[in-house]
């Protein structure tokens, strides 16, 4: 059997995610929760195999949230489901630790495949983002230049492209304004920009904006 465990904070994305599980015969939802910072705690109560993770929660972001579990609970496997695309945080999931990734408008059709294979003990990842991964083996493909941002960096950059003050910033991500500060300085200086407006152009002409 394969213990299941779902953290996202939609109602109707979690219903959806039983009905399927529902049918399958050899796997068991175990819990489920809407609140990030309970995601640790609720995945070792629930002794899941696999936890289905959202990147985008309101309160903590994902990627930590999955930087934590390979930290404290490393045995449980991380299939991230996600609204977000998948040239902008795949790569970065899977390196943090993520056995898998599938965007939301696929998961009917591919969840339950997914859930297995990661159970099995592979990887899951679409065709397209296969092929972004190959390209950067061989080194045919041209990185985006947000790529050089660490993972903060980027989850900040695309917080104030959204229009986000810092102090909300600061409230969202629990760290102090001159943290922050000391970010967009990191971020203006990776991306050779010099103010918000050139960043937020940047975003634009990147897809960063959704």
């Amino acid at each position: 059997m394969i213990n299941v465990f779902i953290a996202d904070d939609h109602t109707l994305i979690r219903e959806g995610i039983k009905k399927l599980l529902a049918q399958e015969i050899d796997i068991k939802l175990v819990g489920e929760t809407s609140n990030p910072f309970e995601v640790v705690d609720q995945i070792v109560k629930s002794k899941c195999d696999i936890l289905i993770l959202d990147l985008s929660m309101p309160g903590k972001s994902g990627l930590d949230v999955l930087k934590e579990i390979k930290v404290l609970v490393p045995q449980v496997k991380v299939l991230i489901m996600t609204m977000l695309p998948e040239d902008q945080f795949a790569k970065r999931t899977l390196k943090a630790g993520a056995s898998g990734y599938i965007t939301k408008d696929r998961a009917g059709d591919e969840l339950i495949t997914a859930i297995r294979r990661v159970a099995d003990g592979r990887k899951y990842v679409s065709q397209s983002l296969t092929e972004l991964l190959v390209d950067d083996l061989d080194g045919t493909s041209q990185k985006p230049l947000h790529e050089i941002l660490s993972d903060r960096e980027f989850q900040i950059l695309k917080m104030m492209a959204k229009g986000k003050t810092q102090t909300a910033i600061a409230d969202e991500l629990s760290i102090s304004i001159s943290t922050v500060n000391t970010y967009r300085s990191r971020i203006f200086e990776k991306l050779n920009l010099h103010s918000n407006a050139e960043l937020i152009h940047f975003a634009f002409q990147n897809n960063l904006t959704e």
